[in-house]
């Protein structure tokens, strides 16, 4: 789980792919926003993980603080992020963690479907006469190890190879459930949102409880039973056309004999109202 992988990852004596060390962060220095924004796109663009503030680069407590860094708004990270790749990333999270007793700052990055692209350079003052350039225009960064570098033709193949798995998963778990099924079973493909319908060809559904289950809207009652006992009587009669009629008694009978009134689909009773 993502928790145990944050217990190891505290445990950690040294950086790689999933894995960076920050001794620390300044919100208010605009060359480390630069060099955080590189670390956490070529994180999300080689599947995520971690990156730990408040650790050197051998897993050491560096002994700084982190509260400052605890207290930036996710959005602001966001809104950095895109004014240098133009996207919307906020797949991310900051979570107080602690290593001896003392507090560390882990952002925790997830993967990405499509590999997020600098459209601008990410340059910031070294001195008064020399900028450093953390990335350019147009490149793709990726995790070589222990850093964040422009990516290549096999940075390409993994993140590829990455995704391909992520769906053959996806697959494999719906493959499993189809022949985990028992014997009868039918598979239905539903609507995000599911209504009630008197078609035969309607799939059956069972309401629960679960949040991720497709969202069900009843009818109307006066569309699904819209009439009293009082109107079927009239209606049979208005179908036999004076041929025969029958009474609210004969309604009544086949009621009983067939046990209508536990049948849904044939009547609904409503506590405060005649049953329909």
């Amino acid at each position: 789980s993502a928790d145990d992988f944050l217990v190891q990852t505290l445990q950690a004596t040294s950086e790689c792919a999933a894995i960076d060390f920050k001794a620390s962060f300044d919100p208010s220095e605009s060359p480390q926003w630069v060099e955080l924004i590189k670390d956490i796109v070529a994180m999300a663009n080689s599947g995520g993980r971690v990156i730990l503030i408040g650790l050197q680069s051998e897993g050491t407590l560096a002994g700084t603080e982190v509260s400052s860094t605890m207290s930036v708004d996710p959005a602001d990270v966001t809104n950095k992020i895109y004014k240098y790749t133009d996207q919307q990333f906020h797949a991310f999270t900051f979570r107080a963690c602690s290593k001896a007793s003392q507090q560390v700052c882990a952002i925790t990055v997830k993967g990405i479907d499509i590999p997020i692209v600098f459209t601008k350079p990410g340059t910031y003052a070294v001195d008064a006469s020399k900028q450093k350039t953390a990335f350019s225009a147009g490149t793709v960064y990726f995790r070589h190890g222990a850093k964040s570098e422009p990516g290549n033709s096999e940075d390409l193949r993994a993140f590829v190879d990455r995704r391909i798995e992520t769906i053959r998963t996806f697959w494999m778990e719906g493959i499993a459930k189809v022949v985990e099924a028992p014997s009868g079973a039918r598979i239905a493909v539903l609507p995000p949102e599911v209504h009630d319908s008197s078609e035969p060809t309607a799939s059956p559904i069972r309401l629960v409880d679960d949040p991720s289950a497709p969202a069900y809207y009843a009818m109307p009652v006066d569309t699904t039973h819209p009439h009293r006992q009082k109107e079927v009587t009239q209606l049979v009669n208005a179908k036999l056309k004076g041929k025969k009629a029958i009474t609210a008694y004969d309604i009544q009978c086949v009621r009983k004999a067939f046990d209508i009134d536990s049948k849904p689909s044939f009547c609904y009773t409503q506590k405060y109202a005649s049953p329909r």
